[in-house]
């Protein structure tokens, strides 16, 4: 199985249209419906449904597409890694990201970087814990931030140089909005929003055995979709500090939860990881610039 058919079959599979997608590859119709019949037989699965002016992937088109993505990207970062090799001025460095305030940490440290070093340039990908050390593991990325504290025996980490701490968002007119500080009770019986992983990881073991009384409405993997739910009074968004609009002219206000829950931020990459060039250089700058915060 080759990389450019796997090329080939994403064209195909993202514009569900030969025409367009032999267009976009500069190869003809006839090339590109050989070269997807020819990896149909080579797997023995039909990989997309053909209609009048669309084709739609099978079962086992969507399966294929999300593997050969992860193969499509390791071949690109591969190839960039031996590019950079003996580039001096810059390379690529790939990063996938939690969400925090904290971020502006390492955009610091990219900036003050790309002075020594012009031609970098930098890939981020973000998500959670679970889908940004899936791609590290896979070796998609050079560096992860989570929240969780990392697995020692399989990462070599830094720590962020601040805490994040979760709290309540709601309406500047809500009742609670008029609290110092949101605890448990106050929570009970009122419709909650956060992420799955904060929900089970974060707020179940600050609830302790009060959680069970907690009702979780809906659940959101970006804060800030979650404010705009408890904006309309929807419910309340239990998120980190800072990572939603919470002035006066927005309408919403943030109240820490009592009693405090912190968490800290993990810059983390695989521990025997080979790093290329720009990326062994990039650590020593960032090991600097957080021992500096």
């Amino acid at each position: 199985m080759e990389i450019r058919i796997l090329r080939y079959f994403l064209a195909v599979a993202r514009e569900e249209n030969m025409s367009r997608a032999a267009e976009l590859l500069h190869v003809t119709q006839p090339t590109l419906s050989k070269a997807l019949k020819a990896l149909e037989d080579e797997l023995g699965k039909k990989l997309f449904t053909r209609h009048s002016f669309s084709i739609a992937l099978t079962e086992e088109g969507v399966l294929l597409r999300n593997r050969a993505e992860d193969l499509v990207s390791m071949a690109d970062k591969i190839e960039q890694e031996f590019l950079s090799l003996d580039d001096i001025t810059g390379g690529d460095l790939y990063f996938g990201l939690a969400e925090s305030y904290q971020i502006r940490y390492l955009a610091r440290a990219i900036q003050a970087f790309r002075k020594a070093y012009p031609d970098l340039r930098y890939h981020i990908t973000s998500g959670d814990t679970e889908q940004v050390t899936e791609r590290l593991d896979k070796g998609l990325l050079d560096f992860a931030v989570i929240f969780e504290r990392p697995d020692a025996r399989k990462y070599t980490f830094i720590p962020f140089p601040e805490a994040d701490h979760f709290g309540a968002v709601v309406p500047a007119g809500s009742a609670l909005a008029k609290k110092e500080f949101v605890t448990v009770d106050d929570l009970i019986g009122l419709p909650l929003f956060t992420s799955e992983q904060s929900w089970e990881n974060d707020i179940r073991p600050w609830a302790g055995d009060r959680f069970s009384q907690l009702h979780l409405e809906g659940t959101f993997r970006l804060a800030y979709n979650g404010s705009m739910f408890a904006k309309e009074g929807l419910g309340i968004l239990l998120t980190l500090n800072n990572l939603v609009d919470t002035s006066p002219e927005n309408g919403l206000v943030f109240r820490a939860l009592r009693p405090r829950l912190e968490m800290k931020l993990y810059l983390i990459w695989n521990k025997y990881q080979s790093f290329t060039p720009i990326a062994e250089r990039f650590l020593k700058q960032i090991e600097a610039s957080f021992s500096r915060e």
